[in-house]
């Protein structure tokens, strides 16, 4: 009956205690001695599924046999089954084959059952629980949940096991303990723990009449129970007199929790609580003890669920048997319990141990050299006791107002809520800890080579900081926990400390060409404390550049009060919980397949009944209906199901579950398979999928090494890459270029390193920078102190000379003044060399005053001269082009510069520096003046490939406009631009300041050909790889695709004008399929097939629906109008590439690939051209758009064999050419409009930027 690609909620039940024998001989040996001895504790009953089968009802159904999951536990030869019938008496002596699950070990159960001993007693005792982690060898983890409970032993001539209610009046009488083990792969304490309460009382009840059957059942019922899926949806079933919540885990990644996670903190003070869990971080050899066994693992738990996402890799076992006590001696990391009677014992035999007692709340050493636990983070630590100060511990005081209900469940369902509430509380200050600890590993990775810089990492650790890091760093924990980031993983982790990152560091205009204090952080790096939390933990007045044409917002300056959803960006989603109907009774196969069938069916009316919008809801009901057609074999039905998870949320799909299904389908059902299309596509999906799985996925982790050999340029370019200087490749040649001079072109491993010391002391000294107050107010809060000179003599006293990214000014000594110089755009140049070389004497004049600011720089000057000239051109450059990152290449090749000349120290160093004054050498190649019509009405450009190596292809554009309904501090309700790169990544720009959000959004590995805004809340992305990708545009999240298309997408048109006021699109693939969907429930309405050899693009005007390939118009799916080229176009090889069409005029205008021209046609008449607009030096036209009466084109233009990016502006009703603008030194492939009061153009590679333009 059950599917063996799925588990129940419960895999194993398992009865432990003494054996029928062994009671025996205790008995006649009590009537000889008082003393009553521990006993063996036996396993005495396995029950594992499957319970029902089809060839055996459970009826016939003696004992289980699956020969191909199980292997068999063979008890001992004449160990009685405990119980009261006769029937079951006279088996006693035969031997047994009990069956196990292959995965689970049994033989150290009995001793976990029974950590304390099995001691014989003379009084009952209440019913006890504990709890248990199993791990395999490959650290997969199972869990169990124990009852330990007494049943009356006779000493005189009754059965070994009496009933309790019937008191036999012979003899004294002893009470032997016994155990059920519930085995679950998921931490289900509290339901587990609550289904053992519930079985107890039926046994009670019934006066322990057929008690075997009755947990066979007991198991049987639970093992039907499915797990939930990840997310907000949790799953309730009915266990008399209790209603038992399965919760679901937040997402994939992240564990179940289903215990109270307060407990830590009612056993402990914020100090010992970090110093566990710097223990757990630094992977200590650690020991818990407490007097109360089932404190152990659920402590032990929750410290794992506080350290996420780090995950613990040693051997964890929270309980420890006192059979079991030697595993402390082990020399690798771990996390044990045991009992706090053994405490002195572990303490004094046992070396450098961490010893954890819960009952009084201690973190001590064992041995005679105690164990250093270095402090947490301060700020961290800081932050982390405010927040745990502030938590309500105590239930108690939540529900004291309130008046006592008589329900149980009511009660229940009560303090489950409160508990849940809290979890969630603690979780995210927990995982706020380790986002304050971890936060700023980002900015020391390499993502393209995977590579961490510890060493530069752990120097900008404050130094109280650094023994705590020192140990961390090199955990596997932590190694671990870099494979994530490297692979850029946007868990939980990553999405809370993008929230709490201050506006600046979420937004960014430039590369940073070395890590520099801004004055503002100089203020703050003064201020007292409350001011350096705000600073560190992610909020202060935002960090504007000088080019940002736009501010932000205020945000709110203080951190502490900021409630922690603010600060960490996380809402709590709403909790639905969907109920399992009855169990079946009895549980044979027929009422086992009913109780599927139902179960089915409840999920079919509840996935009817949820609102398309709602698609976590119902994807969470697909899931769970999947689950269960696979485990009543419907698998057809099964990936039906997992195939609907694409459209409503794919985060959730299971990849392994479906792939196993596909595989192990029959060929009768293969043959299904291919008649149902939706599954069909699956398959084919998978099976690309399993492909693109086997290829090799690099998940190393290197750490930064200097060079040991001489490097030519490729390993060179990667050594620098790897440092973490500079990325971009053609920078990195001309250093090459610079560190080779006059020798053979290889750079030595000792010019290297000399190189990367120099670069790496410069930084650090420039983080000591010190400005007095009154200098600071001269200067820009973004600004930074790159360079400053040694003390000199100028016409203006004695100093020090400062450059910042704007401006020179002199630092005066004696009392510290300042005495600005010169921005470096009010730098006058003549002809003549305004800094005089090979003199001591550097002249500096400036159109900002009269006077020349003369300055003896001494050995300086030369240096000086080349990084001025070289500020001055990037500056002019970034002016006249519009172009910010000019001014942050320029300050770039500066730096670059001083660092060569410091690690040269030579004569040629000054002529090696030349090589880095690219913007310098290029004054006489590239002319410093663009076109005056290109200059007025270019406003911007921007960079969306900053972070990258090279320059991407700009091949999509869509501007979205703000919305006043999102009102948070995180800019949701910003106008944005989407940017498609290359290889499926989108880079999205906040359109308020032209600003670049750091949550780029990756969607497959192939080119993006089309995006639509479909509605405020989804962005639609058309992809080579033929599926339609989803982008949540509050969450920034892609989790819904569509996949009926087989071929490439190419279009989208919008449909808003249907009769029930539905929002439905087009879309188009390159193969001719056009589907029309209806965007509410993502199902396909109409589907339409064009006969073409491809399909470009479409747009829906009228209700008809024009199509471009050889330009067709087609108006309900039927092609009734087709235009060819014009006559004298056919003999050349072109074709159309864009079209646009004017309905208030009949106009149709089109552009071809090759041909320097647009095409106005009359609709009336599509035979030929009415007119043709020439366009000047172009090559052929890639795009057009419609801004208000003007048709924006964007083309291939002609300049000495190269191609060069032009756009035309052409009047629409004068069919004239307006505008020639060229602002892109490669091909224009993208335009778009923002509200028509801007265009914006994407180029090809080469060039890479988009710039923006005035629309008048």
């Amino acid at each position: 009956m059950a599917d063996p690609l799925l588990s129940g909620l419960v895999e194993v039940c398992v009865i432990v205690g003494a054996s029928g024998d062994r009671l025996k001989e205790v008995c006649e040996k009590h009537r000889r001695e008082r003393d009553l001895p521990l006993l063996d504790a036996e396993i005495l009953q396995v029950h594992a599924p499957p319970f029902v089968t089809k060839e055996n009802s459970w009826e016939s159904q003696s004992r289980i046999n699956r020969v191909q999951r199980r292997r068999s536990f063979i008890k001992k030869k004449g160990m009685p089954t405990p119980a009261f019938d006769a029937a079951t008496r006279s088996q006693e002596g035969e031997m047994q084959n009990v069956s196990v699950p292959t995965d689970i070990d049994l033989v150290a159960l009995p001793q976990l059952c029974f950590p304390g001993g099995l001691q014989i007693s003379y009084e009952s005792c209440e019913d006890r629980f504990h709890f248990l982690v199993f791990t395999d060898v490959l650290g997969n983890r199972t869990h169990g949940v124990v009852i330990q409970y007494y049943r009356s032993v006779q000493v005189g001539d009754t059965v070994i096991y009496s009933n309790e209610q019937w008191p036999s009046s012979k003899g004294p009488r002893l009470y032997c303990p016994f155990s059920i083990c519930l085995i679950s792969k998921h931490p289900y304490y509290n339901a587990l723990k609550d289904c053992l309460a519930c079985l107890m009382l039926q046994l009670r009840a019934r006066r322990w009449m057929n008690w075997e059957r009755i947990v066979k059942e007991f198991a049987a019922k639970l093992a039907l129970v499915p797990v939930p899926p990840p997310g907000q949806l949790h799953l309730m079933f009915s266990l008399r007199p209790l209603l038992i919540v399965l919760p679901s885990k937040e997402d994939k990644e992240q564990p179940v929790v289903d215990l109270d996670l307060h407990l830590p903190f009612l056993c402990f003070k914020p100090r010992q609580l970090l110093q566990i869990i710097t223990s757990i971080l630094t992977e200590q050899r650690m020991v818990l003890v407490s007097s109360d066994w089932a404190q152990l693992t659920l402590v032990a738990e929750c410290f794992m669920v506080f350290i996420y996402p780090l995950l613990w890799q040693h051997p964890f076992v929270p309980i420890l048997s006192c059979q079991m006590l030697d595993f402390v001696m082990a020399p690798t990391s771990f996390l044990m319990g045991c009992h706090l009677h053994h405490f002195e014992e572990v303490a004094t035999e046992t070396e450098e141990l961490v010893l954890i007692n819960m009952d009084d709340g201690t973190v001590s050493s064992s041995g005679s050299e105690s164990v250093l636990i270095p402090d947490i983070p301060n700020v961290a630590e800081e932050c982390f006791v405010q927040r745990m100060d502030a938590l309500q511990l105590h239930y108690d005081l939540h529900v004291c107002h309130l008046g006592t209900s008589t329900d149980i469940n009511e009660l229940r369902s009560q303090r489950r809520q409160w508990q849940q509430s809290l979890n969630v509380k603690i979780q995210k200050i927990t995982l706020e800890l380790m986002v304050n600890i971890f936060r700023e590993v980002h900015d020391h990775l390499n993502y393209e080579h995977r590579v961490f810089n510890s060493e530069e990492f752990l120097k900008s650790r404050n130094t109280a900081d650094q023994p705590f890091y020192e140990k961390v760093l090199e955990t596997h924990i932590f190694h671990s926990f870099l494979k994530d980031r490297l692979s850029r993983k946007m868990d939980a982790f990553s999405r809370m400390d993008l929230g709490m990152r201050q506006e600046t560091q979420r937004l960014k205009v430039g590369v940073e060409p070395s890590r520099r204090p801004t004055m503002l952080e100089m203020v703050q790096k003064n201020s007292n404390t409350e001011k350096r939390l705000s600073k560190r933990l992610g909020v202060s007045t935002p960090n504007l550049r000088e080019e940002q044409s736009m501010v932000f917002p205020q945000r709110q300056t203080s951190f502490r009060k900021l409630p922690l959803d603010s600060a960490a960006n996380i809402s709590p989603l709403p909790v639905k919980s969907f109920r399992l109907p009855e169990f079946p009774d009895p549980l044979d196969y027929h009422k086992v397949q009913s109780y599927y069938s139902e179960l089915i069916s409840l999920l079919g009316k509840a996935i009817s009944s949820v609102s398309p919008d709602n698609s976590g809801l119902l994807a969470r009901y697909y899931y769970l209906r999947g689950l269960l057609n696979t485990t009543a074999g419907k698998r057809l039905d099964a990936l039906s199901d997992f195939q609907n998870l694409y459209r409503t949320d794919t985060d959730i799909f299971p990849n392994e579950l479906v792939r196993a299904l596909v595989d192990l389908l029959p060929k009768e059902e293969w043959q299904l398979a291919e008649k149902r299309s939706e599954i069909k596509r699956l398959i084919s999906r998978v099976k690309k999928d399993s492909e693109m799985s086997q290829l090799h996925r690099d998940d190393s982790v290197k750490k930064f090494e200097l060079p040991k050999k001489h490097m030519q340029l490729e390993d060179f370019v990667r050594h620098v890459q790897e440092s973490g200087i500079v990325k971009d490749v053609g920078t990195i040649h001309r250093l090459f270029e610079a560190l080779t001079v006059g020798q053979q072109k290889q750079v030595d491993p000792e010019v290297f390193r000399v190189f990367y010391t120099f670069w790496k002391e410069t930084e650090a000294e420039a983080q000591e920078v010190h400005l007095p107050a009154g200098v600071i107010e001269h200067l820009d809060t973004s600004e930074c102190v790159y360079k400053l000179s040694s003390s000199i003599k100028t016409s203006h006293g004695v100093g020090k000379i400062a450059m910042t990214q704007k401006r020179l000014f002199l630092l005066t000594e004696g009392r510290p003044g300042y005495v600005e110089i010169t921005k470096f755009r009010d730098i006058e140049i003549s002809s003549a060399p305004f800094l005089l070389l090979r003199i001591p004497s550097l002249k500096i004049k400036s159109s900002s005053r009269k006077e020349i600011f003369e300055v003896n720089l001494k050995s300086e000057c030369d240096l000086w001269n080349l990084m001025i000239k070289e500020m001055w051109a990037g500056r002019k450059m970034a002016d006249i082009h519009k172009d910010p990152q000019y001014m942050q290449q320029a300050l770039t090749n500066v730096l670059l510069m001083d660092a060569v000349v410091g690690c040269l120290q030579s004569q040629k160093a000054i002529f090696a520096a030349t090589k880095l004054a690219y913007f310098d050498r290029m004054k006489p190649e590239v002319p410093m003046m663009v076109p005056k019509t290109t200059s007025e009405t270019l406003k911007h450009k921007i960079n969306p490939s900053l972070d990258l190596t090279s320059p991407q292809a700009v091949d999509v554009l869509l501007y979205t406009p703000g919305q006043l309904s999102f009102t948070d501090s995180d800019g949701s309700g910003n106008p944005r631009l989407w940017c498609a790169l290359s290889d499926g990544k989108v880079v999205v720009f906040d359109a308020a300041s032209w600003s670049m959000q750091h949550n780029s959004v990756q969607v497959g590995v192939s080119r993006l050909n089309c995006m639509l805004r479909v509605d405020q809340h989804q962005v639609w992305i058309g992809s080579q790889d033929s599926v339609i990708y989803i982008i949540n545009t509050r969450s920034m999240s892609c989790n819904k695709q569509l996949t009926e298309h087989r071929s490439e997408v190419t279009d989208f048109a919008l449909n808003e004008t249907t009769e029930k006021n539905q929002t439905q699109v087009y879309s188009c693939s390159a193969d001719g399929i056009v589907i029309l969907w209806d965007v509410s429930t993502l199902q396909v309405r109409r589907q339409y097939r064009l006969t073409c050899d491809r399909l470009l693009s479409i747009q829906l005007i009228g209700g008809t629906l024009w199509c471009c390939k050889s330009t067709l118009a087609a108006k309900g799916g039927v092609v009734h109008r087709r235009i060819s080229l014009p006559d004298y176009l056919r003999s050349v090889p072109t074709a159309f590439s864009c079209f646009l069409l004017f309905p208030e005029t009949e106009q149709l205008w089109t552009g071809c690939t090759d041909a320097g021209e647009l095409c106005m046609w009359r609709c009336s008449d599509l035979t030929k051209p009415a007119q043709k607009i020439q366009l000047q030096d172009c090559a052929g036209v890639n795009c057009i758009i419609r801004v208000k009466d003007q048709v924006w084109a964007g083309c291939r233009g002609r300049a000495g064999g190269k191609a060069k990016g032009k756009i035309y502006v052409v009047d629409s009703e004068k069919h004239t050419v307006e505008k020639e603008l060229a602002a892109h030194t490669d091909m224009v492939q993208a335009l778009c409009s923002a509200e028509h009061r801007y265009v914006l153009s994407g180029a090809a590679s080469e060039d890479g930027k988009i710039a923006i333009w005035k629309v008048e």
